[in-house]
């Protein structure tokens, strides 16, 4: 008999092995596993899916049902350095150790079933926090949701943020395709919040067609404000004189709003105070979505990748106020509209350091200066941490570096720590 892998990276390595494509669209086994596994949850269970705001949304429920004095396990992904970082406890990363007995589980319990890293993976992180002495597991789901690995498990409450185009060789050319792969993980009874102002009719008819107890944003939940704060009403509840949460861009408001509706929609098992939604929101963090770094020069970190969540990140710098020169260490991968992403934000960059990225997917930095072309300067670079030392090096304190595109990208800047920059010359 083969030994078992001792160490986490040995069994990701295992996962990596055992099935020939990273992708495969069927949830069959994974749910069949799940039976094997005797797997299921006994406290509240929140799923997240959309396009963009999954992980911020993810975030603001954490933050707010730990302040409410409960105990929260979150699944997300993908991570930005460690691969601890996609299953928390009480908002912190478990240890790799504490994962190695599910890995081992899913593994007995698949017997000649194979899985993708992804559904092995998703299982083993899923049974660690099912038998955890938790209040609320969130779970953050990948790609879509028909057939995503978490989908295999009953949402007491579904969440769907923004939907926009985004791996459409998987999901289908437009929003209304997408969004029906989205609205799979919904479920007949129980609550659907969507948090896109303007969601696909996909979406709804869904919802509508199998029976879930479905919320709208601006008809079964809504906010408003101004500078200063915001307000928030649901269908029985509201919120004045809200401090804007702590993660920035205004597209956050959109993501807290869904949250809220989410707590709302489980009052009757997780009751939460208006307290702990000011508190929870006001300490919420979340590396990598425009996450602005105090230094010389500015430094500010986005995971935004596809059209419609670096058009986001381009209003979000122009809302900053004025730099001299805006410096972008960017890459991506291959597969992305990386044209379409960068249409809103090319104007704000005059000197672009474009990276490779250590995975078969991403496209090189030549593919990446040729999108480009020569319209401003660019620089190809063999790394992320390359690239942005070259950026530093360009630049003065008053300046600003955006470092943005996929979380390899922000991943690789990080891997040592969060940077702290200190611009070596003036003007």
């Amino acid at each position: 008999m083969t030994a078992l892998p001792a160490t986490l990276d040995d069994w990701l390595a295992h996962c990596e092995r055992m099935h020939p494509i990273s992708m495969d669209l069927s949830l069959e086994r994974t749910v069949e596993v799940r039976r094997r596994l005797g797997l299921a949850f006994t406290m509240p269970l929140i799923v997240v899916a959309g396009t963009n705001g999954k992980g911020s949304t993810c975030a603001m429920l954490e933050s707010i049902a730990m302040q409410a004095g409960y105990r929260v396990g979150l699944y997300q992904k993908p991570e930005l350095v460690h691969f601890t970082e996609r299953c928390r406890v009480d908002g912190r990363p478990v240890d790799a150790d504490a994962l190695l007995p599910h890995f081992d589980a899913v593994e007995q319990a698949r017997g000649d079933i194979t899985l993708t890293k992804f559904e092995f993976t998703t299982l083993a992180i899923a049974r660690l926090l099912s038998l955890a002495p938790l209040d609320l597991v969130i779970l953050e789901v990948g790609l879509g949701g028909r057939y995503d690995a978490v989908n295999a498990f009953d949402a007491d409450c579904a969440v769907i943020t923004s939907i926009d185009l985004d791996h459409t060789e998987f999901l289908g050319p437009d929003r209304e395709s997408i969004g029906f792969e989205k609205a799979h993980v919904m479920r007949t009874g129980r609550p659907a919040i969507v948090g896109d102002p303007l969601p696909p009719a996909s979406v709804i008819d869904h919802a509508r067609e199998i029976g879930a107890d479905l919320w709208l944003a601006g008809r079964d939940f809504r906010h408003d404000g101004d500078r200063q704060q915001w307000n928030w009403a649901g269908r029985g509840r509201r919120y004045n004189g809200l401090a804007f949460p702590a993660l920035r861009g205004a597209n956050q408001l959109l993501n807290a709003s869904a949250a809220l509706a989410a707590f709302e929609s489980l009052r009757e098992r997780l009751p939460i105070t208006a307290q702990a939604v000011r508190t929870g929101l006001a300490l919420v963090d979340l590396p990598g979505r425009f996450q602005v770094v105090p230094g010389q020069p500015a430094l500010v970190l986005d995971v935004a990748h596809n059209p419609q969540s670096v058009a986001a990140l381009a209003l979000n710098l122009d809302a900053m106020g004025f730099y001299p020169r805006t410096r972008a260490v960017f890459g991506a991968m291959r597969d992305k509209d990386i044209a379409g992403a960068l249409a809103k934000i090319r104007p704000l960059i005059d000197e672009w350091h474009v990276c490779a990225l250590p995975t078969a997917r991403a496209a090189t930095a030549d593919e990446l200066a040729a999108v480009l072309g020569d319209t401003t300067p660019v620089h190809r670079h063999a790394t992320p941490s390359e690239a942005l030392r070259a950026a530093l090096a360009a630049s003065d304190p008053a300046d600003r570096i955006v470092v943005f595109g996929s979380f390899y990208t922000v991943g690789g800047v990080l891997r040592d720590g969060l940077p702290r920059l200190s611009a070596p010359h003036a003007g």
